[in-house]
């Protein structure tokens, strides 16, 4: 038995089925994840069952927005996940759906270095580790508007989060952040940066997790139109002066 219970139980409630395989890959992963914390600063959140709950299941939570198909997850969609620190959300949803292709980037070679050793210690393929920021990324050809997802929980602004993302999605694909909290005048905040970037609101959906009181949620958005070549901005102006 992995001990990865609660998780499996929360996964099966978001209709993702997890097999014994995956539970033990989420197993190792916690155990990585909490050895590395000791001397790199990955998360404030170590307890067992409150990073499968706090981490694992509010990670894989984003798998359950209407934006993207459900065979979306069954076949090898581009995803990208900004800010990726502990590798959330990203590595839970590669775990989860491992035909997915997944490009993992931070600006921390510590946080990357602790990426590399887990996805190899895991055994997963088509994972991509970037040291880097997103910034320079949005404007090299190799990766602009190629991804059909991106995917955050940087502790940034929305419309922050936005200029970071939106230029890495092509048209047609999705940005997709888990939020939590009061979000109302974030997401006020966030439209001309959506409208500038060339995406529009999806939705807003509520998300329960298994004895938590946070209010959680997915906030979707869908790219309709090519990013102007301007965004995003030099680095670090996303954060200081967001599109507001």
């Amino acid at each position: 038995m992995s001990g990865m219970e609660v998780l499996a139980a929360g996964a099966k409630s978001f209709g993702i089925v997890l097999s014994t395989h995956q539970l033990q890959q989420f197993q190792r992963y916690y155990e990585e994840l909490v050895r590395w914390n000791k001397r790199v600063n990955l998360t404030s959140i170590t307890g067992y069952e409150e990073v499968q709950i706090k981490h694992f299941l509010d990670s894989l939570s984003i798998a359950t927005s209407e934006l993207l198909s459900k065979g979306a997850w069954e076949r090898e969609t581009q995803v990208i996940d900004i800010g990726a620190g502990g590798g959330l959300p990203g590595l839970p949803l590669k775990i989860a759906f491992p035909n997915i292709r997944l490009t993992l980037i931070d600006s921390v070679g510590k946080k990357t270095k602790f990426l590399e050793t887990v996805v190899s210690d895991l055994g997963l393929s088509g994972v991509h580790v970037l040291t880097g920021r997103a910034e320079q990324l949005g404007h090299d050809a190799i990766y602009r508007e190629q991804f059909d997802l991106a995917v955050s929980r940087a502790v940034s602004k929305l419309s922050t989060l936005l200029e970071y993302c939106l230029p890495l999605v092509r048209v047609g694909g999705a940005f997709i952040a888990p939020k939590k909290g009061d979000i109302s005048g974030e997401l006020a905040a966030a439209q001309r940066a959506m409208t500038s970037l060339g995406g529009c609101l999806w939705s807003v959906k509520t998300i329960r997790l298994p004895g938590d009181t946070e209010n959680r949620y997915l906030v979707a958005v869908k790219k309709q139109h090519p990013t102007p070549e301007i965004y995003p901005r030099r680095t670090g102006i996303p954060a200081k002066r967001p599109i507001e």
